[in-house]
């Protein structure tokens, strides 16, 4: 609730404080005292927007703070956390608001800057505001179908839908992600059909580029060791000058001279049939490493093949070790286009489904919430005849779309009335008379009591042009909501200022030549005399006095008096 309000230099207030408590607040005082300003100053704190014109003349700002003591888990405390500021639930909620003459406003939360459209939000858990100039909460149709909810109190049926909502998009969403994969696959069929050809000709193996590299290099190799074999060879079997064929001209030469002389060239003979058999040995030898190692006309063949890989690494632009994996994700994304077609139409019909589920809970909360605007309606109907709006009427219009698809449902709503016989209904907001509308106001938070999510709520002239038995009903009907909330009301009834736990006088007096607006904590007697002012006029009579102290004795048993 608002706990304590401080004004500086606002339009005729130069500096006051205030302080509040639970239950109804009247304030009175004459036309023109300056009531509005109060209005004005909570509005601002609230989140209205600033004013330059409500700057007490001569002064470079003005200033409003108010304190709000809130119940802990208000939802004002989660609003503040989720923007960084840090406020514990058992902390008083200060709010400031500063505007200066250049139209700058500045707005503070226990001393913490924030921005006005924070501080509107947070105004809007505060308190609401209804009156000729001022509206918050119910005269905003968004805020319809969640009230009708409250009264009903449906949340269990909004959890299902919100639920069935959430599995819906969900199951929508992966159909549109599928059609989508589907689509870009369709686009590239022609191209993955022949890639997976070229792929599968070429027919690329795990490592293949290495191996066939090291037996390149292994052929090239051979080749420069089969030349040095075979050039040895021919120095060695030459028919004329290889180095057999003259060892053994070398040895027929010697035995010719050995027939001479055999002792001499003994030796030397056995020395050049051993080297010949030696060379002969080599011979064997080298023709075998020949045959070791290997045939070297593969190589062409493997040239080819790693021309042929590095070609297609570069037409795909990958490294060549990759291409057996291509090759494999081309045909899976062919696979999965192949059955795309029967994936696709099985999460449609998961969609279809999710539709239909999302259409029976839907239309389970819509036929709840029609039975429940048919009791909200009569329920308040029932309010309209004390409040001196007998001939008017008030139907919660709602309208049913089974295409609209929405976290709270299928339905919208609009709260609409109409104040003369014969005149079409029309939304609250729209209703021409202030005070009528404070009085449907009123009546709607009547029948609403126990769904009101603020826990101040302000009333401007809700009296407007009605007196006697409709100002008294009036007046009932505030404190009713007294019993459960803090309700501000500016009044000129006497009927409803004497239903009030607490009463202040406005008042306007000439001060240092200056016009000064003040406000004051009645007292009972002085309450008495406030009240018959308010019966009578300026000239108070024994029986406005009289007929004060009846209704005081009435209306307000409680109220101390001192």
């Amino acid at each position: 609730m608002l706990s304590a309000l401080s004004i500086r230099d606002v339009v005729l207030i130069d500096k006051l404080s205030l302080g509040f408590q639970k239950g109804l607040c009247v304030f009175t005082g004459e036309t023109g005292a300056g009531k509005s300003i109060l209005l004005d100053s909570l509005s601002l704190v609230l989140g209205a927007r600033a004013d330059t014109g409500l700057i007490r003349y001569g002064q470079s700002q003005l200033s409003v703070t108010a304190t709000f003591a809130l119940p802990p888990k208000h939802a004002v405390f989660q609003l503040l956390n989720e923007q960084g500021i840090n406020v514990s639930d058992s902390e008083e909620l200060i709010i400031r608001r500063l505007v200066s003459a250049d139209g700058k406003s500045k707005a503070f939360i226990n001393d913490e800057p924030i921005s006005i459209a924070f501080l509107k939000n947070v105004g809007a858990l505060l308190a609401e505001i209804h009156g000729q100039f001022a509206s918050h909460g119910l005269l905003n149709p968004a805020t319809h179908l969640n009230v009708l909810d409250s009264y009903a109190q449906l949340n269990a049926e909004k959890e299902k839908v919100e639920k069935a909502y959430t599995h819906f998009k969900e199951t929508e969403s992966a159909l549109k992600a599928a059609q989508m994969k589907l689509e870009n696959a369709q686009n590239q069929e022609e191209y993955l059909r022949n890639a997976i050809l070229d792929l599968e000709n070429l027919a690329p193996k795990p490592d293949e580029t290495e191996e066939l590299t090291q037996k390149r290099l292994q052929l090239m190799n051979g080749e420069k060791m089969i030349t040095c074999v075979n050039q040895t060879a021919e120095l060695l079997n030459n028919e004329q000058q290889g180095i057999i064929h003259q060892t053994a001209q070398a040895e027929r030469q010697l035995s010719k001279a050995a027939q001479y002389a055999p002792e001499i060239f003994e030796n030397i003979l056995q020395s050049l049939n051993e080297a010949q058999s030696i060379l002969s040995d080599v011979s064997f030898e080298l023709d075998n490493l020949g045959e070791k190692l290997g045939d070297i006309s593969e190589l062409p063949e493997i040239d080819n093949r790693l021309y042929a890989l590095k070609d297609a690494a570069r037409r795909y632009q990958i490294d060549v070790n990759e291409l057996p994996s291509l090759l494999h994700s081309f045909q899976e994304q062919l696979f999965s286009l192949e059955k795309g077609e029967e994936f696709i139409s099985q999460l449609q019909q998961n969609l279809n489904q999710a539709h239909a589920d999302y259409l029976k809970v839907a239309q389970a909360l819509s036929r709840k919430r029609k039975k429940a605007a048919d009791s909200l309606d009569k329920a308040v109907k029932k309010e309209l005849p004390a409040l001196k709006l007998e001939k008017a009427s008030f139907i919660t219009e709602i309208t049913t779309d089974d295409t609209l698809i929405s976290p709270q449902g299928i339905d919208s709503v609009c709260f609409t009335a109409s104040t003369n016989k014969g005149t079409p209904p029309a939304p609250l907001h729209k209703i021409a008379s202030g005070g009528e509308l404070a009085r449907f106001m009123l009546a709607l938070k009547v029948v609403l009591a126990h769904t009101v999510q603020t826990e101040t709520l302000i009333f401007d002239e809700v009296d407007s042009g009605i007196g006697g038995a409709t100002a008294a009903a009036v007046g009932d009907r505030l404190a009713r909501l007294g019993n459960d909330y803090q309700v501000l009301v500016v009044t000129h009834s006497p009927q409803v200022a004497s239903c009030g736990q607490t009463h202040y006088c406005v008042t306007k007096a000439e001060k240092n030549n200056e016009t000064q607006t003040t406000v004051q904590l009645l007292s009972f007697s002085q309450r008495l005399q406030e009240i018959a002012r308010m019966l009578s006029g300026a000239h108070i009579t024994q029986t406005a006095q009289t007929m004060a102290q009846e209704l005081l004795e009435k209306s307000c048993q409680n109220y101390p008096k001192n």
